[in-house]
């Protein structure tokens, strides 16, 4: 997969920012890259660049601007070249960007997206016949959309030279393992003590853990409770129910919940299944309807009265919004 070492010469790395990218993505990529200069011997290691469409500043998810070294287009040979992007990715892919993109892989040894910058190569053809993984909220939309794509949820993917990860963390493991096979693992070692980083996760890891593990060892009774309204989204169970398979009585589970999230277990399930209607709505083209439905609500109007209490807006505008960004 590496053309050469970079202790013989320095890999660039090149890193195409979209407006809206996650600047703790970018953190993820390139600290790493200056931590391994700065804790080797001799010339340093790596080297990169920040690029955009045009060569102007970008603004981030969080709206912080971002100065970039130069244009997409000038970018010339890079050993490494990668897409980020988070919110509004699929405005992106626009021809001229499809072609910037073709020209880029050409131009770099190994291809890349981080957070949803997958569906931007996907979308250009340059993720066919590979597999790859996205963001975990995009994972069904991405599937849907290049069935040629397959699709993991795993944290990261190395397929050959084409290599993909979720967000935020999942980009900091994705470069510890460049480091470990470019540099060595007493290198990437000393990176990640440096960031104070001790559980690095396998690259077939989830990227999502379930909802239950921070309450495993605190709070047994809400992990347990959580796990059965975790299965039971689409079929909801009774408060009673959730209490017998938690083992505790209703008022128990009640007061484990207060305890440890402040809220009644009531408030928490409807919660998790208004949030599971949220990814449904923005991730697929499934009607209101069949959302409320899919989230076992009994008609499409107390779904929309719930899901207006708890996000402020009605589920039409979400659904709305999946359909103005090309769904």
């Amino acid at each position: 997969m590496f053309a050469h070492s970079p202790t013989d010469s320095p890999w660039r790395f090149g890193f195409l920012l979209l407006p809206g990218f996650s600047n703790l993505a970018l953190a993820n990529a390139v600290e790493p890259l200056r931590a391994a200069n700065e804790l080797g011997e001799g010339a340093p290691s790596y080297s990169y660049m920040l690029l955009s469409q045009d060569g102007t500043p970008v603004s981030t998810s969080s709206s912080l601007e971002f100065r970039v070294h130069g244009a997409l287009n000038d970018a010339g040979r890079m050993d490494a070249f990668f897409v980020i992007a988070s919110r509004g990715y699929r405005r992106f892919a626009t021809p001229a960007l499809k072609t910037a993109l073709h020209r880029a892989a050409r131009n770099a040894e190994v291809v890349g997206a981080m957070d949803t910058g997958p569906w931007l190569l996907a979308a250009t053809g340059l993720l066919d016949g590979y597999r790859a993984t996205i963001h975990w909220q995009e994972q069904t939309r991405f599937q849907e959309d290049f069935p040629e794509v397959a699709v993991t949820g795993a944290r990261y993917v190395v397929d050959g030279a084409r290599v993909t990860c979720g967000g935020a963390t999942t980009v900091l493991d994705l470069m510890l393992w460049f480091l470990r096979r470019q540099v060595g693992e007493v290198r990437a070692l000393d990176v990640m003590r440096l960031f104070i980083y001790d559980r690095e996760r396998a690259a077939d890891s989830a990227q999502q853990t379930s909802l239950q593990a921070p309450f495993a060892a605190r709070a047994p009774i809400v992990a347990a409770a959580i796990g059965v309204m975790e299965a039971a989204i689409e079929e909801p169970v009774s408060m009673a129910e959730i209490a017998r398979q938690a083992g505790c009585s209703q008022r128990k589970l009640e007061r484990a919940f207060d305890r440890a999230l402040g809220i009644t277990p009531q408030r928490y399930y409807q919660y998790l299944r208004l949030s599971a209607a949220r990814r449904l709505l923005l991730e697929t083209g499934e009607s209101v309807a069949a959302v409320a439905e899919r989230t076992g609500f009994a008609s499409a109007t107390s779904f929309a009265r719930a899901y207006r209490r708890f996000f402020g807006h009605a589920p039409r505008q979400a659904w709305r919004g999946r359909q103005d960004q090309g769904a």
